[in-house]
């Protein structure tokens, strides 16, 4: 179940230092809430103190409030639902967050979906020889699990788990920072370039999934292993190869 938090062991004196008087008084409350959530002292699925509580603590109006809420909510931090007595909830952002723009940005500027997977062969091949290197074995589970529960050739839903298994990867390798910048590439690739590209077939034609398959057992046995060298030549030479297959006649296709 959601938790209200009690403000008093929230908040410190020092957080708000400053924010009764300032004439950025909303910027100030948004910038202190928002490092709450930061630090863990507000987690998703939590909801913020209720306004009365709010608007004593930091001695500002409840337009004040609202408006520091509303800076929040821009930056999809808190999701407000009118009329709800429940108040404002904390929704922790994934990498749409960046893809969006991102992505409107690629389009302004022409980009190709040649130049999108030029970008992910350039960051997947070498975060593989780090989960093969230093991963977990929870990490290296995880990855053989999702190879092993790949969706049959006919599900519509194998361009999506393929997706998720690219982005996990990533993530799996232990590097917050690439893992943010392969989200926001899957999410990009999912939603302005799949369409485009392969709209929705029925299925994938057999020799294609088998090999698919066989490629993503390959890189789960080199990853138990613990071989980085060969786990990033062999992730390198699978993408190469599927975006040769996924763009041949697309190369100069826009993203969208």
């Amino acid at each position: 179940m959601p938790r209200a938090q009690p403000l008093a062991s929230m908040l410190t004196v020092e957080s708000v230092a400053g924010a009764v008087r300032s004439p950025k008084t909303a910027e100030l409350v948004a910038r202190t809430l928002r490092r709450m959530i930061v630090d863990g002292r507000l987690g998703d699925g939590d909801f913020l103190p209720n306004e009365n509580q709010l608007m004593a603590h930091f001695q500002v109006s409840r337009p004040t409030l609202r408006e520091a809420v509303r800076v929040l909510e821009s930056e999809r931090l808190v999701e407000v639902r009118r009329g709800s007595r429940t108040g404002a909830r904390i929704r922790v952002p994934g990498a749409e967050i960046v893809a969006r723009p991102a992505g409107l940005l690629l389009e302004l500027s022409g980009t190709t979906l040649a130049d999108v997977m030029m970008a992910r062969i350039a960051i997947e091949p070498p975060a593989a020889r780090l989960l093969a290197e230093a991963g977990t074995a929870v990490a290296h589970e995880e990855l053989a699990a999702l190879v092993g529960a790949m969706p049959a050739r006919k599900s519509g839903d194998l361009g999506r788990a393929s997706a998720n298994l690219h982005r996990r990867m990533v993530e799996l390798s232990g590097n917050a920072t690439l893992g943010m910048i392969a989200g926001m590439l899957n999410e990009i690739s999912v939603r302005h370039t799949t369409v485009a590209v392969v709209g929705t077939p029925d299925a994938v034609p057999k020799a294609l999934y088998d090999r698919l398959i066989r490629s993503y057992k390959r890189l789960v046995q080199l990853v138990e292993a613990r071989d980085g060298a060969g786990a990033e030549a062999h992730w390198r030479r699978h993408m190469e190869t599927a975006g040769n297959e996924l763009l041949r006649g697309y190369e100069k296709t826009k993203v969208r």
